[in-house]
């Protein structure tokens, strides 16, 4: 097993997003990401990190006590190495979920990997780098995470579910940036469109607040 990584963090934490929200989970955070957005709220890991073999990574995952491994970023799909991590993962029966920009093509992802895949509204300011071939690829078990900065983004996201009938092929979640949009705005705005989504808030935040690390 040669292949590497640059991992920014592994921790031991509450799942704080998508439908594992609430479970015990290991995260595998990998440095670096091509995209900038605008409430990106990990910026730490866009260079910072060491060097760490597959082995190395997955004796940490172990110390833990649970089957739950999210791994994250920056952007995880930049390193070629994550490949050969999550198929290691599966192969050690852990639940693999993958969260995902959506730049960058899930075409070569293990099947039995939960893809969590960012629909980038354009109050990310990255919404032309999205990879539109990732929307042909989804499955039941893959969720789509719009995050929205504000009332334009949220009608944008409801465009998109419905143009391409996205909640019908994966689940959809919907979340307000923190400090940006009241959850409560958004719950309304959902309610009032009847989009069949689920909303979210991040956990951790609630649990920690807006700027702890390693939680």
């Amino acid at each position: 097993m040669r292949a590497s990584l640059k991992i920014n963090e592994i921790f031991f934490s509450i799942q704080g997003e998508s439908l594992f929200v609430g479970k015990p989970t290991v995260f595998v955070r990998t440095t670096g990401c091509p995209l900038r957005c605008t409430w990106c709220d990990t910026e730490y890991a866009f260079h910072e990190g060491r060097r760490m073999s597959v082995s190395e990574i997955l004796a940490q995952v172990a110390r833990h006590p649970t089957r739950f491994v999210c791994v994250t970023g920056g952007e995880p799909l930049a390193q070629p190495g994550t490949l050969d991590l999550l198929t290691e993962l599966v192969a050690k029966g852990y639940t693999v979920s993958l969260e995902t920009s959506g730049a960058l093509s899930v075409k070569d992802v293990p099947a039995e990997v939960i893809r969590i895949i960012d629909l980038k509204c354009p109050g990310s300011g990255e919404s032309a780098r999205m990879d539109w071939t990732n929307l042909d690829r989804l499955r039941p078990q893959d969720q789509l995470k719009a995050v929205v900065a504000s009332r334009e983004d949220f009608a944008w996201a409801t465009a998109l579910v419905r143009q391409h009938r996205l909640a019908e092929r994966a689940t959809v979640l919907f979340s307000p940036v923190h400090g940006k949009v009241s959850p409560a705005d958004l719950a309304q705005w959902v309610l009032a469109e009847g989009l069949p989504v689920t909303m979210q808030l991040q956990l951790h935040k609630i649990l920690w607040g807006a700027d702890a690390r390693g939680v």
